[in-house]
């Protein structure tokens, strides 16, 4: 219960407040939908993924061998999604949205601030922390903007698109950096962290500001679909895998607890910039950031008795 109330009072009601704000400034000043969402990706999310990287203190082995993991877990919900949505009958756009709304989730500016709490600042926790978000922040940039852009028009388009995107080379100059020990003095530095620090409160005022214009329905049955994946199908899947590589301690910890993060806000935000189901991609992140805080306590519960 005292995980419940901590997890609410210092995760979740800040992200409300701030989608709050959003809703708020749409509707009294109509803000640029399309423009908050350029910001983010093209500004804010570039400056953030290298700072990340760039500041992390982990191991080449454990990097991949958490790379891996991710991305064999990524690949079993991306199979479940498209199942499941084929057998709803869902359209394209829809499809790519509700498979996107599952396999991308918040490892960042949700799944940070809970591995620290978890884990009390543990640095091997965070590193493994950061290595997920790195993969879900790579994932979400490369095969989430392709794929949208391919909904709208050729695949090789899209492909050459993303290497167009300061996205990649954010990741890749971020990682080199790390590997080679390259210091970077503070008037680089410091710009670049002020950037990196205002991406979650414009992702989340662009959440809200997209909000503004949706009416929620908790009938929409793909909703409902998106909400079990997201949080209950996904940390099963993730715990059975874990058992069965015979992982334990905090690696396994951090690795299930990280699967249980709500959607990512990016995933809303890509879908906004390419108008791909946008109010469909906002629902879901707020439908399971908000319910995250009870099946994330359960989690974080079977994550500490199991390994």
């Amino acid at each position: 219960m005292a995980h419940l109330f901590f997890i609410f009072v210092d995760i979740i009601l800040p992200v409300f407040i701030l989608i709050a704000v959003g809703i708020i400034m749409q509707r009294i000043f109509q803000l640029d939908l399309y423009t908050l969402a350029k910001i983010n990706i093209y500004f804010l999310s570039p400056a953030l993924i290298f700072i990340k990287l760039y500041e992390s203190s982990f191991s080449l082995s454990l990097f991949l061998q958490v790379i891996m993991f991710s991305f064999a877990f990524v690949v079993i919900l991306y199979v479940l999604s498209m199942a499941t949505a084929k057998l709803c009958k869902l359209s394209d756009k829809m499809r790519l949205s509700f498979s996107n709304s599952i396999i991308f989730y918040n490892s960042g500016n949700y799944g940070i601030p809970v591995n620290d709490l978890v884990f009390k600042q543990d640095p091997f926790a965070m590193s493994i922390q950061i290595a997920v978000m790195a993969f879900q922040n790579t994932l979400t940039f490369s095969y989430g903007v392709v794929a949208l852009k391919s909904v709208h028009g050729g695949k090789l388009k899209a492909v050459l698109g993303y290497f167009k995107m300061p996205l990649f080379y954010a990741m890749f100059i971020g990682i080199l950096f790390n590997v080679l020990n390259v210091p970077l003095p503070n008037f680089i530095l410091t710009p670049i962290s002020y950037i990196s620090n205002a991406l979650i409160a414009m992702a989340l005022l662009t959440v809200g500001a997209q909000i503004a214009h949706i009416n929620i329905s908790f009938t929409y049955i793909p909703l409902y679909l998106n909400i079990f994946y997201r949080l209950v199908v996904g940390p099963v899947i993730a715990l059975i895998g874990l058992l069965l590589l015979g992982l334990d301690g905090v690696i396994a910890q951090a690795l299930l607890i990280s699967t249980a993060m709500p959607t990512s806000v990016n995933s809303a935000i890509i879908a906004q910039e390419y108008n791909n189901e946008p109010e469909f991609a906002s629902q879901t992140v707020i439908a399971t950031t908000l319910l995250s805080s009870f099946t994330l306590t359960l989690v974080i519960f079977v994550a500490m008795h199991i390994f």
